[in-house]
This record gives C-alpha cells, structure tokens and sequence, in this order.
C-alpha cells in the first residue's frame, strides 16, 4: 500500500506546488480589484480655519469648516466604458461638498473618475471631468495600487487639473498598522472660479469680469496601507487667495480659504477597521495561501520520498 499512497501524496504536492505561482502571479492580478458599485462617505473639518465672508468681503477665522467627500460608483457607465476599453473599469462620481461653521455651502466640486479597477491607472474616456470641466488625467488620485511601491506616484489635482508628483518619504507606524507616507505640494497656482458659488446671483463670469482671479496651494499628505494601496489617512494645509481684488473688495488679495484639513476621529477609526479587513483578503491571495501551498507541497514531497524509501527496503528475516 504504501507506493499507491506514496503516489498520491506525490501528485498532491505537484499540485500544490502548481498552485502557489498561480494565485500569487495569475489568480490575484485578476481576482483583486476594486468593486464597480462602491460607495464611500468621508468628513473631514479644520479646526480653526480662515474664511471669505462674502457679506464683509473680508476674511475672518472660523470654528471649523466641513468638508463632506462621497464616493460613488456608477455601475451603468463603468459598463460602458467597459465595452470599449476591453477590460475592468470603475466609474467614480465624487462630490466635495464644503460647508461653513453655519453648515451653508461655501463650495461644491463634482468630479468623475475613470479608471482601471485592477491597477487604478486612469481610463481615458468621454466623460472623465471637474466641476464639468473635461479633463484628461495622468496618475492616480483618491487610491494607490494594491501593492504598493516604496516610490514616487503621479497624482491628480483636482484644483489645477493636472498631475505632479507624489513623493514617498518613508514607513511609519499608524494606528497598529505599517504605511508609507507620502507627500505633495502644489506651488500658487491659478486656478477657475467653482461653477457653483456661495452667493445666489454670483456667478464666475460675474466674478471673472472684474479681473479678479482665484490662487491656490496646498501641501498634501497621504498615509497609505501598501497591501491595498487604501489610505488609512489624509490630511491638507490648504490655501486659496482672491487676487486683483481691488475692483470688487478694494484690496490687492484676500484669503478665500485656509487651514489645515483633517479626517474626523470617528471616520479614521472606521477606514483604519476597514482596510485591515480588506487587508486580510488580499494577503490570503498574495501570501498566505501561496507560502502555505508552497511548504505544504514540500512536506507531502517529503513524506512521498520517505514512503517510497521504505517500500524499497528489503523486508528483514526472522529466523525460525
């Protein structure tokens, strides 16, 4: 009996071996990818902040000022899209919805987003915009790869509708778990007027006419889970000034918007509980179950050889 089962254990590690390198280099490229449905919500605040009081045409600190970001997947152009890319596509239509410490809108921006639902390049297609402003995007934005490099990325700006680098400055420790902090900063540049502004009757051709122009920099950080390539953590020092102002307010420039823009405690621990769970699923594919295949098949080899060593051994005589 012992060289059927000697074969048999054989044959399953031959294919546990076979296994390993199939779920880490062909199974997980395919299987791990972001859902077409998705829906995420977001608050985050800057506590205090300054803001343009339209009222005044002065800038003046504030409590707070929200900010509520959503994330939603739109399933009906994702398929689309998808029927002429000839692969995985995920469509995001974003909102960035501002809110002042009276909780009235100060700014909204609407984006969609396009792109590759296993790497998280962008897809180029109809439709891809800023505050209905069409836009082609280079880089990522909102989510890094799965798998994340210890290296520089290419990332979106919404503001200034073009991408820069995003510098990777190390692995830090966030609440239990290894990231790698990243780093951008957007030097002053101009950038449109919102389409929808916080005063009825004002609009950004009204606004523009006076020769008044909207500047903006912000110094962007990013604390990211490199297994999912989900940040656990974001954080802006942000700035906007309203310059040749002298028209319109009877001044040079005055700050539109500025303070340093957190997640809210309540969203972190909930993101952090999250991406430790997606964490655990993209690991059992990636690692996991490759290294465990891999040194169960090497233990079945063993044990094949030792079975098969002892089927050869002569059987001893006894004397009678």
């Amino acid at each position: 009996m012992r060289r059927p089962a000697g074969l048999v254990l054989l044959a399953v590690a031959v294919f546990l071996a076979a296994m390993a390198p199939t779920l880490r280099w062909y199974a997980f490229p395919r299987l791990a990818k972001i859902p077409s449905n998705q829906y995420q919500e977001m608050v985050l605040e800057a506590k205090p902040a300054t803001l343009l009081n339209y009222s005044t045409l002065d800038a003046e600190q504030v409590e707070k000022i929200t900010i509520v970001q959503t994330l939603k997947g739109n399933v009906e152009e994702s398929r689309r899209i998808e029927r002429d890319a000839g692969r995985d596509v995920v469509v995001w239509d974003a909102l960035s919805h501002v809110m002042g410490p009276d909780g009235k809108m100060v700014s909204q921006i609407p984006e969609r987003y396009i792109f590759d639902a296993h790497s998280q390049d962008p897809v180029n297609a109809t439709g891809e915009m800023v505050d209905g402003d069409p836009v082609r995007r280079q880089g990522i934005e909102f989510k890094w790869p799965f798998l994340t490099e210890k290296r520089d990325y290419q990332y979106f700006d919404a503001q200034t509708r073009t991408s820069a680098p995003i510098r990777y400055k190390g692995t830090r420790d966030f609440r239990g778990l290894e990231v790698y902090y990243f780093e951008q900063t957007i030097p002053w540049t101009k950038v449109p007027m919102p389409k929808k502004m916080p005063v009825q009757g004002i609009t950004p051709q009204l606004v523009e006419s006076t020769g008044m122009t909207r500047w903006y920099t912000t110094k962007r950080m990013f604390w990211v889970e490199p297994v999912t390539g989900a940040p656990v953590n974001g954080e802006e020092i942000h700035t906007e000034e309203m310059r040749n102002a002298e028209k319109l307010m009877g001044k040079p420039k005055v700050t539109a918007f500025s303070g340093h823009v957190k997640i809210r405690e309540d969203y972190l621990d909930a993101t952090v509980e999250l991406v430790k769970s997606n964490r655990l699923t993209v690991l059992l594919l990636v690692s996991y179950l490759p290294w465990s295949f891999t040194v169960m098949a090497l233990l079945l080899f063993a044990l094949a050889l030792w079975l098969e060593a002892r089927g050869r051994r002569p059987d001893v005589l006894t004397p009678s």
